[in-house]
This record gives structure tokens, sequence and C-alpha cells, in this order.
């Protein structure tokens, strides 16, 4: 539960700043969510329950995209222009 509510929270987040970064954090918490209740539902016993954390690998990754798109945006802005050259 406490994903969801983090995945709202940086939605709302987004709205209110338009900042692509708190989006991938909300996409990727989502992905936590879906985790959880994927967990949930499948028995432990069954071989396949290792597919569930492909949500959290989709999750991680997605913050390591928001983070690098975040970084790379950060840095174009704060370029000094070259003078004289």
């Amino acid at each position: 539960m406490e994903t969801a509510v983090a995945a709202l929270f940086f939605l709302r987040s987004w709205r209110v700043t338009a900042d692509r970064l708190f989006l991938f954090f909300a996409l990727a918490f989502f992905a936590m969510t879906l985790n959880w209740i994927g967990l949930s539902r499948v028995d432990a016993s069954r071989e396949l329950v290792h597919y569930v954390y492909l949500f959290r690998l989709v999750a991680f990754v997605l913050i390591i995209v928001g983070i690098v798109d975040r970084n790379q945006r950060s840095g174009r802005r704060n370029r000094m222009p070259v003078v004289g050259a």
C-alpha cells in the first residue's frame, strides 16, 4: 500500500512542477505496487514466482532513466557559453 501512496505523491508532484523526474518516480513506484500485488497472488511454491520480480526490475530501470534524464537536462541548461570562441 505504501508504494501506491508514494506513486500518487510523485504523480501529484509531477502535475504541480511538470518535472519529468517525478513522473519517472511515479511510474517506478506503480511498478513496485504491481510487484507486491503479484507476489501476494502467486503461490510461493510455483516456479514462475520469479517472473513477478520483473516489475521490480522495471521500477529500478525507470528510476535510473529518470535520474539520467534529469542530469542531462540540467547539464544542458547550466552550460556556460564560450565567449570569444
